[in-house]
């Protein structure tokens, strides 16, 4: 039960306010005096506080009431304090609301007005402290996940990234084959990095490939290797990249531009362990971990024939799907101040400007606007038109949003909003209450 603390020396105040929460089941304290609720204070906890701002018989400076309001910020700053007298002054009341109060209601007070307030301050209250458990929580999670692993100086600071970087951590040590789906520039190659960096093949060489910048008639030759005069402009033999890679990780990124050949031959090395190189009949071994990564849809690939389906289901023994960047909003600020290569540092305004970019460019596209912010920016602090970020285009709205979103959407906008009841109704546009109604219904658990 909620518990208030009502600091006023009028008694029948005190008992009045007892008898209205008392009927809303929340718990209140009376004390007559600021020391007395000072001393309530350091005692026990409570939720919020309500006190009056004139304590001295026949005073209606509001002074006494503005010391107690100081003393409770100093000592409690995110005690939610709500400022109730019989005398006001509106430039008072708008000083002490700027200085942190979170209302100021005069007497007599309107019942149903006060405890609306009060409710939406308690619900605040609760959000603001089940979102503190969870960060402590998740940056405990991290903490742990660092001590065990190496995580090759990853930004791993959204649940999203650490739910794919504690899954690639825990298969690290098997020598099967992983596939990491994508957007570009989202951060697929650090996966691999640390797929390596915590394998039995740690030691051994990582070697990644692009195999959507290789021509396709050169792919094959770039990871079997080539003899001397295997194709035109082959002078002398030379090894690919499965030999290289020999006791450690191979890393084939937008493994869906491999040609049919190429694929086939893929295959059979990671069913053997054995291939020739182009324009030879001597065959080899090799023992490599094979990591792969694409940005494209493989299963309509082997629908239209382009993908082989066999490749496919030998590939991804392990699938690790990466988000793009604007699902891992924790994951953007962390990320920009690790790009910062010099003393600057980024003003809110930017902060804010980074958090609300979709970033369709991923890390990439973040890297790229902090370095070339890091080096307009005129003084030491990075500002919004230093980011030169694009405007966001205004789509229009061509039909209305649902009023009765469904179990995925709920949940897709609880994620979004790291549990925040009050921040994913928003976004719904629903109310509290309604979205609660919605999750009973849906079965989603309120945690």
């Amino acid at each position: 039960m909620p518990s208030i603390l009502i600091i006023d020396d009028n008694a029948s105040v005190g008992t009045a306010l007892e008898v209205l929460f008392s009927l809303h089941d929340i718990d209140a304290l009376h004390a007559l005096s600021p020391e007395a609720g000072l001393a309530l204070l350091e005692q026990q906890p409570v939720d919020l506080v309500i006190q009056d701002m004139n304590f001295t018989e026949d005073t209606t400076s509001g002074e006494e009431g503005e010391a107690l309001f100081q003393q409770i910020r100093a000592r409690h700053p995110d005690l939610p304090v709500i400022l109730l007298t019989a005398w006001t002054h509106l430039s008072s009341a708008v000083d002490l609301v700027r200085a942190g109060a979170a209302d100021y209601l005069a007497k007599p007070w309107d019942d149903r007005k006060l405890l609306v307030t009060v409710n939406n301050l308690l619900e605040l209250s609760e959000t603001r402290r089940e979102l503190d458990r969870r960060r402590d929580r998740e940056q405990r999670d991290r903490t742990a996940l660092e001590a065990r692993y190496d995580l090759r100086g990853a930004v791993v600071a959204d649940p999203a990234s650490e739910r794919v970087v504690n899954l690639a951590c825990q298969v690290a040590r098997s020598a099967l084959p992983v596939l990491i789906t994508g957007p570009n520039g989202a951060g697929k190659e650090k996966i691999a990095e640390i797929i390596q960096a915590n394998s039995l093949v740690a030691k051994g060489p990582f070697v990644a490939l692009n195999c959507g910048a290789i021509p396709a008639e050169l792919i094959e030759a770039e990871l079997f290797g080539s003899e001397a005069g295997a194709y035109t402009g082959a002078n002398r033999a030379r090894e690919g990249k499965f030999e290289a890679a020999d006791g450690g990780t191979l890393f084939l990124d937008e493994i869906g531009n491999l040609s049919l050949g190429g694929q086939m031959k893929l295959l059979r090395v990671l069913e053997t362990g054995r291939f020739e190189r182009l324009g030879s009949n001597r065959e080899r071994q090799v023992k490599v971990r094979v990591v792969s990564a694409t940005n494209a849809d493989l299963p309509a690939m082997i629908r239209d024939g382009s993908f082989r389906e066999d490749l496919y289901y030998r590939l991804n023994t392990v699938e690790l799907a990466l988000p793009p960047l604007a699902e891992r909003p924790g994951d953007i600020l962390p990320l920009a101040e690790r790009f910062l290569s010099g003393d600057k540092a980024l003003s809110s305004a930017a902060a804010t400007a980074l958090q609300r970019h979709s970033w369709p460019g991923n890390v990439r596209e973040l890297r790229n606007v902090i370095q070339r912010a890091e080096l307009l920016a005129q003084g030491t602090r990075i500002d919004v038109a230093d980011l030169n970020l694009p405007r966001a285009p205004v789509a229009a709205r061509t039909t209305a949003p649902s009023a009765d979103p469904d179990r995925s959407r709920i949940e897709a906008a609880l994620a979004h909003n790291h549990g925040i009841i009050a921040q994913a109704a928003a976004e719904l546009g629903l109310s509290r209450q309604a979205l609660y109604r919605r999750m009973d219904r849906h079965g989603i658990p309120r945690e």
